[in-house]
């Protein structure tokens, strides 16, 4: 164990040349471990101390839902695939080889679900911004530079792709200058998040760059900070060095009279057991910031309705506000952790029934496609024809928002693309097919 100055463990990450030996501790024979390298030359790993010592339950693994969390399994990929990967690991193939393969598989994951790199990013004097996002009027997403790794991976992050390596799969930019010009010139953005990877893997001086001079801008309203540090590294707040320094910058943020928002991402109850996670809270709240609550639905791990109601219910008593339950993206291993949209709603509809209205200021189930937020409302039945009932939480198309329409029912269905319009020829966001 490592101490810093204050006898509390410094942080430590685990990264794939670490797996085997962590494989080991879950009983995996030699030739599971062989398959789950094979997936991580793929997919990415990296975990740290906290998250493997405190966290994960190492008598239940590999079926430990925070060990499913962070680990790869080996049936994530095809299988013919994972069996390609494992012979070139096994013969010990030059390295290019086993990325050429790699790289190859990677490409049919849908590295940039939603028209991530196309449809999403801002022009200023008609020359693309780099690191931003403009998806809706009002919200601008920024992802720095230096926050485009996070304290842990999530296995099913739709974010996968900014951390393989490849650099033409990488979104993310140290140019604040531009970020706040091009704020100045659109005078309906009210809100910045900033996000990554991981906004809060950065030190405090370094988000500080990026934060005091959205501090200038009147025209803000909001200033969001996504990040999954509470649950995997809530000493971020408490005992890292700079713990101090960076909760006097959420109180410089507050007192400027911006809203300081902590997207936290929280995906099973453990992660909020810790007295760690506790304090940390408490803390960040002292600050003036408020904390909302977020996560996908992954099957495996959290696609029980008490799981949720558990979570949300402890989530209030800790003082957050559960925001989001999410429909897993259609990218990387998609196939593995989505819950159909069908079961999807009822998990929520489940969950959010067996909670005080206090708790019910969560939203979902949402899947953020490329025309916004689509929420499932719930399955009925109109004119003899079972159908979903949606409606859009945020869209590219404001007139959009809060207006319902519906789609066929498909007990297949985990995913917008895969759902057809109901009582029209297409979806509301769709163009007019052209006249017979």
């Amino acid at each position: 164990m490592i101490l810093n100055e204050a006898g509390t463990r410094r942080f430590r990450a685990y990264t794939s040349k670490h797996l085997d030996e962590l494989l080991r501790r879950a009983g995996l024979a030699d030739d599971e471990r062989l398959r789950v390298r094979a997936v991580a030359t793929v997919l990415p790993f990296r975990t740290n101390a906290y998250v493997v010592d405190e966290l994960i339950d190492w008598s239940a693994a590999p079926d430990d839902p925070i060990y499913r969390l962070v680990f790869p399994q080996e049936d994530m990929l095809p299988a013919e695939e994972v069996a390609l990967l494992a012979d070139l690991l096994k013969a010990e193939a030059p390295n290019a080889e086993i990325q050429a393969e790699a790289n190859r598989i990677r490409a049919r994951l849908n590295p940039h679900p939603a028209g991530q790199m196309e449809l999403n990013v801002p022009k200023l004097e008609n020359e693309p911004v780099p690191g931003m996002q403009h998806k809706y009027p009002e919200t601008v997403l920024f992802f720095p530079k230096q926050g485009q790794t996070c304290h842990a991976y999530c296995t099913y992050c739709f974010r996968w792709a900014q951390f393989v390596g490849d650099a033409d799969l990488k979104f993310a930019s140290d140019d604040i200058d531009r970020m706040v010009a091009y704020i100045r010139r659109h005078p309906e953005v009210t809100s910045v998040l900033i996000t990554g990877g991981d906004a809060m893997i950065m030190g405090e001086p370094v988000i500080r760059r990026y934060i005091e001079p959205l501090l200038e801008l009147d025209q803000l309203e909001s200033i969001r900070i996504g990040t999954k540090a509470l649950a995997y590294w809530p000493q971020r707040f408490t005992t890292d060095p700079d713990a101090d320094a960076t909760l006097g910058l959420f109180e410089q943020v507050v007192q400027s009279g911006k809203n300081l928002a902590f997207m936290a991402h929280f995906s099973h109850p453990r992660e909020l057991e810790s007295s760690r996670v506790e304090t940390a809270v408490q803390r960040i709240l002292a600050s003036g910031a408020t904390i909302r609550t977020q996560a996908p639905l992954i099957r495996s791990i959290n696609d029980d309705p008490s799981v949720w109601s558990g979570m949300w219910r402890r989530q209030l008593r800790m003082g957050l506000i559960p925001y989001y339950m999410f429909v897993e993206r259609d990218t990387g291993p998609q196939d593995y952790f989505a819950v159909p949209l069908g079961r999807a709603y009822e998990i929520f509809r489940d969950a959010y029934s067996s909670v005080s209205g206090l708790c019910r200021t969560v939203r979902g189930p949402s899947m953020s496609a490329t025309p916004g937020k689509v929420c499932v409302d719930g399955v009925t039945e109109i004119a003899g024809e079972k159908v979903f009932a949606l409606h859009f939480i945020q869209a590219r198309d404001p007139a959009l928002v809060g207006r319902p329409f519906f789609a066929k029912y498909d007990p297949s269905a985990v995913w917008l693309s895969d759902l057809r319009p109901a009582f029209a020829d297409h979806f509301p966001y769709e163009p007019a097919p052209p006249a017979a």
